[in-house]
């Protein structure tokens, strides 16, 4: 089976435009339109079982990112990108939380409560028995992947995003009051439009070679 991949594909043409932003342009704004897709791209995203086990911060306010930014190591992404969002995972599951996705499904799609017994039981015999600290870890990963959709969505908009690591998650969890949201963050992504004296938007993509990143049998 051959490992060619339409590179003219419009979808991957926007994914070989998009980079991690290091400095934004601070006097462009998204547009509200604009922002409003790409907060609808993340709760349209896949996760395990639906359940959706973390929150997204949006932070506009310039005074509330400047103290983000010292919690980062002073990256001005921070603060000079449109906005900043903060992935925030659930640091536990609790019995409640499944009950409540489950009472919304039920409503959504109009059925009996007692229908989804089924799901419900192979969800709280496989989450809730978890360890806090294994449910946390699940809980990042879910984060994780509404930030890859997040990245793909404002790529196709061409808008520019930042995803980083790079910053003291219980300072960030004190700024935004999630200690007592049972809520800790997980990863962060200013968005907003590139600088034009940004020189990494000129570097070539650097990836594996197909060859070895994709292994079929």
């Amino acid at each position: 089976m051959s490992l060619e991949i339409n590179t003219k594909s419009t979808y991957n043409e926007d994914l070989n435009w998009r980079y991690a932003t290091k400095k934004f342009d601070s006097e462009k704004e998204i547009s509200q339109q604009d922002l409003n897709t790409l907060l609808e791209s993340i709760q349209l995203t896949a996760s395990s079982y639906g359940l959706q086990p973390y929150e997204v911060i949006v932070v506009k306010d310039q005074e509330k990112r400047e103290k983000l930014k010292a919690a980062a190591w002073n990256q001005t992404q921070i603060t000079d990108a449109s906005y900043l969002l903060v992935f925030a995972n659930l640091k536990s599951v609790s019995e409640k939380y499944v009950d409540t996705y489950l009472n919304n499904i039920a409503e959504t799609r109009n059925l009996k409560r007692e229908d989804l017994k089924g799901m419900e039981d192979m969800i709280k015999n496989t989450t809730l028995q978890l360890s806090e600290q294994d449910q946390n870890d699940w809980a990042a990963k879910q984060a994780y992947i509404a930030l890859g959709n997040l990245l793909s969505a404002a790529a196709n908009l061409k808008i520019d995003t930042c995803p980083m690591e790079g910053f003291d998650a219980g300072k960030f969890d004190e700024i935004l009051g999630l200690k007592n949201k049972n809520l800790t963050t997980a990863v962060i992504a200013p968005i907003g439009y590139r600088s034009e004296e940004d020189q990494y938007q000129h570097l070539a993509k650097v990836r594996k070679s197909k060859s070895d990143l994709i292994e079929i049998i």
